[in-house]
């Protein structure tokens, strides 16, 4: 199989899997001295002084993590050296992809851009940040039995019925613009709290009440008893036909034109991206404790809030029972059907299949939830181990990683950290972090869950190094301005004392 195949499979694996995500913040950053580690606890203080964030470069980051599969478990050598396959390929046994299946199967993709950010000093002790970042957020679950239906066929599954409850998904953008404070009080204990106002620019949501599934013996068709709504906020049309059945979804281009023409007009663009009526509030808390002058504790609940949309609504609705065509990935690999064909099969079931009640009722959605409880331990000033649990809830669901890191912060001009990270039911999961200064500039990267082994496969007498156990990972870097905290070089002169 050629690699631009091979690519096109993986892909479509992503896609697929595209309805169960999380976002994944990075524990590297937690325990580094860098000024965006009040993200993810506000009471958390930087030794500078202040600093200002370079415009879209203060603060990038990627995340992407799942539950179920490896990078390795999508691509991978064939029977013939040379060649590279998928797991759709036919030479594939599909039960080793299956038996890595969990009940509940989720892939976490997220991007995080802190647009303006500032920070500064105000009096003794009070630190105070503004900050803009730009937050798109996928969540989507699948149940391990859809899975099981797409690559199996539905042969297994004649006359049985499932509970497809677990079904969920969730995408939306949003801007985030907060406001921080943190303070002193007595001499161990600060807290910090940053509240929020959210502008939601998407937002695209499943309520999944009940969805059940029987496999019928005479055609092999699905019979789906449904209970679920679908919320979209955004420019787009869903069009109906007579029998108030779904006949196209369109993107809504009249939407951002002038008059009658087809120019673009800006004033409606910047007003569709910057929406003020799909507004809502947030608020992040946080405290840090010095237990002794070593030893110190802290805890933050991030993100506790919701956004109101109200601007472009389409409410769907399916709540009836209704007869689907069904779907067999085994065609394709087969040969019976190609892709093309297999997905227009599936967008005209499920067209012909599901009865819409159209409306356009505002809703509320409510953000996921992060929860840090830390501990460090000073060896010496500038050395420090740090123990970090992070857990996301999000639509009743609760995911947790446990980090432990090695810290080095010689004030602001360096700050390292390597972690180890359990995740997801791995134990392999390695970060690493440096932040540096240039004058007034400081540079930091990070990197969560860092592949460690490899394989070596070859396609087309080209040789390829992939990560052999990967499935989550998460890199934030950006650009600051610091002013304050130089370390000082030591002055080796000698004291001169002068004789009267």
């Amino acid at each position: 199989m050629s690699i631009r195949k091979s690519i096109y499979l993986l892909s479509l694996i992503l896609v697929m899997t595209l309805k169960d995500a999380f976002p994944q913040t990075s524990q590297v950053l937690y325990y580094m001295n860098i000024p965006q580690n009040h993200l993810d606890n506000p009471a958390l203080k930087p030794t500078n002084s202040s600093y200002i964030g370079i415009p879209l470069l203060t603060g990038l980051d990627f995340t992407i993590n799942n539950n179920f599969v490896n990078f390795s478990d999508i691509i991978m050598k064939g029977q013939k050296n040379d060649s590279l396959i998928s797991v759709l390929h036919k030479d594939y046994n599909i039960d080793n992809f299956i038996n890595k299946l969990k009940v509940s199967n989720f892939i976490t993709p997220e991007i995080s851009i802190q647009v303006l950010g500032l920070g500064f000093t105000a009096g003794k002790d009070l630190y105070i940040t503004f900050d803009m970042v730009d937050r798109i957020y996928t969540n989507i679950a699948i149940p391990k039995d859809l899975f099981l239906l797409a690559l199996k066929g539905n042969s297994s599954f004649v006359g049985s019925t499932m509970d497809l409850s677990g079904f969920d998904a969730q995408i939306r953008y949003w801007h985030e613009f907060g406001m921080g404070v943190s303070k002193n009080f007595g001499s161990n204990l600060r807290i910090g709290i940053r509240p929020k106002i959210l502008l939601g620019v998407a937002d695209f949501s499943i309520n999944n009440q009940a969805l059940g599934l029987k496999v019928n013996k005479d055609d092999y068709s699905w019979d789906f008893n449904a209970n679920l709504t679908a919320n979209i906020s955004g420019p787009v049309k869903v069009y109906t036909s007579n029998k108030n059945t779904i006949d196209s979804i369109k993107f809504d281009e009249n939407k951002f034109k002038k008059g009658s023409g087809n120019d673009v007009d800006i004033n409606k663009v910047m007003n569709s991206f910057f929406n003020k009526q799909n507004m809502g509030l947030g608020i992040d808390l946080g405290a840090q404790y010095s237990i002794t002058s070593k030893l110190q504790v802290s805890a933050s609940i991030t993100d506790l809030g919701y956004i109101r949309w109200k601007s472009d609504i389409t409410n769907l609705k399916a709540e009836s029972t209704f007869k689907f065509n069904g779907f067999n990935v085994t065609d394709v690999v087969n040969g019976s059907k190609t892709m093309n064909e297999l997905a227009q099969d599936m967008a005209d079931s499920i067209k012909n299949s599901f009865s819409i009640t159209n409306g356009s009722k505002p809703y509320n959605t409510a953000l996921p939830v992060g929860i840090n409880l830390g501990g460090s331990y000073n060896i010496t000033k500038n050395i420090s181990f740090g123990l970090l649990s992070h857990s996301i809830l999000s639509n009743s669901k609760l995911r947790e990683a446990l980090t432990l890191s090695a810290n080095i912060n010689l004030g602001s001009a360096l700050s390292t950290s390597i972690c180890y990270t359990a995740e997801n039911g791995r134990f392999d999961n390695l970060g690493a972090g440096l932040a540096f200064r240039l004058g007034i500039f400081q540079f930091y990267f990070i990197a969560d869950r860092i592949p460690v082994t490899f394989n070596r496969i070859t396609s087309d007498n080209n040789s390829y190094v992939v990560p052999a156990t990967w499935n989550t990972f998460n890199t934030r870097f950006g650009i600051n301005l610091a002013f304050g905290n130089n370390v000082k070089k030591a002055n080796d002169k000698p004291m001169i004392i002068e004789k009267k």
